[in-house]
């Protein structure tokens, strides 16, 4: 009886702590879904604080806001996925969007707008791949090279191209910015105004997760970041994976740079700066590990919008500007601790 009644007691007291496990083991093997509690606690203290958030304009703006820091995320994603890292991905598109923009409105005012996508697909791949060719060669850490490419790319942009505002970009780029999926005006006379340009984002995302799931290219590259050794003996490239992940970063920067102009309706060399820490905590609240071989599309982009909301929409709160940084860094450990315990538990 006494026997009997211990177990019991013991079990009991066991319970609380096995389900935490449970819960961890949980949240560590569905990373997305940690990074979606976190944007739902957010969106429910905005929303307590400032009611206002729940409108149909402000979830546009929060889209709109999304797309250029998404599309460098996927680029990001990639890259870590394939065990490197890639923090040039803002020069490439500052040096493809201003480059273009001025050679379309100087020699090809009347270019179409997916020609000029076309030219910035391009530029930005061809810049990707040359940092892949680097890495390769040179083999240095990925982090060292694309520290060096991007004030090489930076540098030729500001010294050879120019350093000019340009206020009137072309007619088809600032036509593009303007069109809207959906317009929809409350009874408060607010505009809700759906952009076009999520659509790049919504056929990048698409396209990686094609690329990451379903081809030969996308088991390479996460058998590259789980174990260089084992992928080797299994007989994978890895010059080949590598030209291929900073290629498709370069791709997706070069399209991000092109929508950016299209949607501020403003060529700015100096624009971007600045953007890489928000881009890689995004990919890492999205799941995917500094060291390699995990990161899905779908975490990478719930990581972009939780990245977002606290860049954005936190002043509807009244938390000031200056401790965006202090939360998305708070973000990261606590996503770091919950991420990591699969290894530990």
């Amino acid at each position: 009886m006494n026997t009997t009644t211990l177990s019991t007691n013991a079990s009991t007291a066991a319970s609380p702590a096995r389900r935490k496990f449970l819960l961890r083991s949980w949240l560590t093997r569905h990373p997305s879904a940690f990074t979606l509690l976190l944007i739902v606690l957010v969106c429910i203290a905005i929303g307590a604080l400032n009611p206002g958030f729940f409108q149909l304009a402000m979830l546009f703006d929060i889209v709109r806001a999304c797309t250029v820091l998404g599309l460098f995320s996927l680029g990001v994603m990639i890259v870590l996925a394939a065990g490197g890292i890639d923090v040039s991905f803002a020069a490439i598109a500052a040096l493809t969007m201003y480059s273009i923009t001025k050679v379309v409105l100087v020699y090809f005012p009347d270019a179409s707008m997916a020609l000029i996508l076309i030219s910035g697909a391009v530029g930005g791949t061809a810049l990707g791949v040359l940092n892949g060719l680097l890495v390769d060669w040179l083999k240095a850490p990925s982090l060292i090279v694309t520290i060096g490419t991007q004030y090489l790319y930076r540098g030729l942009l500001l010294t050879f191209v120019g350093t000019v505002f340009f206020m009137n970009i072309p007619h088809s780029m600032d036509a593009f910015g303007k069109l809207a999926l959906w317009r929809h005006d409350t009874a408060e006379g607010l505009h809700a105004v759906l952009p076009a340009t999520v659509l790049v984002l919504a056929a990048a995302g698409l396209l990686t997760w094609w690329l990451l799931n379903r081809t030969l290219m996308g088991r390479a590259v996460y058998a590259i970041g789980g174990s260089l050794a084992i992928a080797e003996r299994l007989g994978y490239n890895l010059r080949t994976v590598h030209l291929f992940v900073f290629g498709y970063a370069g791709f997706l920067s070069g399209l991000a740079g092109i929508v950016h102009v299209s949607s501020t309706r403003l060529a700015n060399p100096f624009d971007l700066v600045g953007s890489e820490l928000d881009v890689i905590a995004a990919v890492i609240l999205g799941g995917a590990r500094i060291t390699g071989g995990s990161g899905t599309v779908v975490g990478t982009l719930l990581g972009v919008v939780l990245v977002t909301l606290i860049n954005n929409v936190l002043i509807l709160a009244g938390v000031p500007s200056t401790w965006q940084k202090v939360i998305v860094g708070a973000f990261i450990v606590l996503a770091g601790t919950v991420f990591a315990s699969k290894r530990v538990d």
